[in-house]
């Protein structure tokens, strides 16, 4: 996330200058859910209490059989006392982007460079030159550090020649969002819920004015195929049968990755977020832990312009890296191989395990420090 960076940065007091290849800032939905400690990190630049009134509060969330309308629910209420902000947050990225785009537009230190690509980078020993282009021209900027979040198709990540290791899953996932009101209809519902059905399995997360679907296709089929209009309608029928058309107003397809670099730091030249790793979405991890990037790394940045050691920034990797391992991907991986689960016996025997979870405050408590990411930046925090 580079304007947390740059919000960060400019916090400590060190000038940034922001390039951006759109002509605006996105207003696309992309992720939708906060996790607790990222409010709880966003709330000192009062961005948190800007936020909530965007957003719907999502205090327990569901993995369901959706036939049968059984559930384990899982109440974030018991880590009330781990955190300030004990729920997640349903509101769209687009609504934070906007946010920190408002607050660091009137700040001296920030410079911002929008409809401007990088196209090449080379560093030395006193810092980065980024070449740009803009309208058609070259152009150029130089800083002792090059932050590299710029998400999934990185062309920091090309120009450094870093691949990623991992996985591409085979199915498309399509995620359509409609106005329908699925909890006025579905019995029980949370903001969030993760759902087995006859058909597959799906996920419902609402937002203040939409419900997003998450709708999982078979292996091979093309992305062309999965937006098909009559394939999203058949779909989410299959969820709830209206007798009419559902209102679609936004649908996107999209691969799910698992996949990270081995390294964050190139000399001068650092990743953060989708730039560094790729996750299923499954959880609502990528967004967060990208925030969490930039937040320990503009700590070491800080750190480093005060005239610390910039083998600091070694520290990045070895505390972030592992994290976005075991704790980003192989969570969502876990998700998303229990929710495409079919066999019955094994759906069936994973509800049982998690409600079995849920309703045991001794274990649900570690369960959802883990689940919200409080374990993890835990865990980074002793890394030396």
């Amino acid at each position: 996330m580079g304007l947390v960076a740059a919000l960060r940065l400019a916090g400590f007091g060190i000038p940034v200058t922001v390039i951006e290849r759109e002509a605006d800032v996105g207003r696309d939905l992309r992720a939708s859910t906060f996790h607790p400690p990222t409010l709880d990190m966003l709330a000192p630049y009062g961005v948190t209490s800007d936020l909530i009134p965007m957003g719907l509060l999502a205090p327990t969330w569901q993995v369901r059989m959706h036939e049968t309308g059984e559930k384990a629910e899982f109440d974030l209420s018991l880590i009330s006392d781990e955190t300030d902000h004990p729920y997640r947050l349903q509101c769209e990225q687009g609504n934070l982007v906007r946010l920190l785009v408002e607050l660091l537009a009137g700040d001296p230190l920030v410079e911002f460079r929008f409809g401007t690509e990088l196209t090449g980078l080379s560093q030395d020993a006193d810092g980065v030159t980024a070449l740009l282009r803009r309208d058609g021209a070259e152009d150029r900027a130089r800083g002792p550090y090059l932050i590299g979040a710029d998400g999934a198709a990185s062309a920091t990540r090309t120009l450094l020649g870093l691949a990623m290791t991992g996985a591409t899953y085979p199915e498309t996932t399509v995620l359509a969002s409609t106005p329908f009101a699925f909890h006025e209809h579905i019995d029980g519902l949370s903001n969030v819920n993760y759902c087995w059905s006859a058909e597959g399995n799906f996920a419902l997360l609402r937002l203040p004015e939409l419900w997003r679907c998450s709708l999982y296709y078979p292996p091979g089929m093309p992305p062309e195929a999965a937006l098909a209009d009559d394939r999203i309608e058949t779909q989410l029928q299959t969820i709830h049968p209206t007798g009419q058309p559902y209102e679609i107003v936004d649908k996107r397809p999209y691969r799910v990755h698992q996949r990270i670099v081995d390294d964050y730091r190139v000399g001068r030249v650092l990743l953060a977020g989708d730039a560094a790793h790729l996750n299923s979405p499954s959880g609502g991890m990528g967004m967060n832990g990208g925030i969490h990037d930039a937040f320990n790394l503009t700590e070491k940045l800080a750190e480093v312009w005060r005239g610390g050691d910039p083998a600091l920034l070694d520290r990045y990797t070895r505390q972030r890296r592992p994290i976005a391992e075991r704790q980003i991907l192989q969570q969502a991986d876990g998700n998303r191989r229990r929710m495409t689960e079919k066999d019955p016996e094994k759906r069936r025997a994973a509800l049982s395990e998690l409600q079995k979870t849920a309703e045991n405050p001794t274990k649900a408590k570690p369960y959802l420090l883990r689940t919200s990411m409080i374990e993890g930046l835990r865990e980074a925090a002793t890394v030396p």
